[in-house]
């Protein structure tokens, strides 16, 4: 892994500083036991600088989790997740995984086929590691990996790999339809369905 910028103490990037994590990997964020695995579209080049998912400062990911009880203390992950933050995240039954691995500035940079191939990568992952509930966060991005053309938002009629399959909003800063209060009743469902809440 690079090492992170000295920037990345202030929360503060350059544009260059960004752009030098283009096309890196960022891993998977799951475990044994997993119960709920949101699945992101790729990775930003903000995740990819501190290789924390959802990391971007606009991104609304962890505080929505934390208003619907899915996590219990703040995650701030924008100069990335603390050991004790990855441990806290996976022990509550959490996992995290992207359609397409390699980090792009914006997810409109991705080919169709990219998404594709993260499908069927997905699939994989699913088998790997069986968690109850798998809760992808971008219906656009759903429908081309997954030639879904008329997919909505929600528990899908069909599972994957046997797993049930929910689509939520992406919690980009870009979504600007959403806000964190509807983010968190959004996947306050499937986290129900998972047992991650009651």
């Amino acid at each position: 892994m690079r090492p992170l910028p000295a920037a990345a103490l202030t929360l503060g990037f350059t544009r260059a500083e960004l752009e030098a994590h283009r096309d890196e990997v960022v891993p998977d964020l799951i475990g044994p036991g997993c119960r709920l695995l949101f699945v992101g579209i790729n990775p930003g080049l903000w995740t990819a600088a501190v290789q924390t998912h959802f990391a971007h400062p606009g991104n609304r990911f962890y505080p929505a989790l934390l208003e619907a009880g899915i996590i219990e203390a703040p995650i701030d992950p924008a100069a990335g997740m603390t050991d004790a933050d990855r441990a806290a995240f996976l022990a509550r039954g959490l996992g995290i995984t992207n359609l397409v691995p390699r980090a792009t500035a914006r997810a409109d940079e991705l080919s169709a086929q990219e998404l594709r191939t993260g499908g069927e990568r997905l699939v994989g992952t699913v088998r790997r590691w069986e968690p109850r509930v798998v809760a992808v966060a971008g219906i656009t991005a759903y429908r081309t990996a997954f030639g879904e053309r008329k997919a909505t938002m929600g528990r899908q009629p069909t599972d994957l790999a046997g797993v049930e399959l929910w689509v939520v909003p992406n919690p980009s800063g870009l979504n600007a339809h959403e806000t964190v209060a509807t983010l968190a009743q959004a996947y306050a469902a499937p986290a129900r369905a998972a047992g991650v809440l009651p």
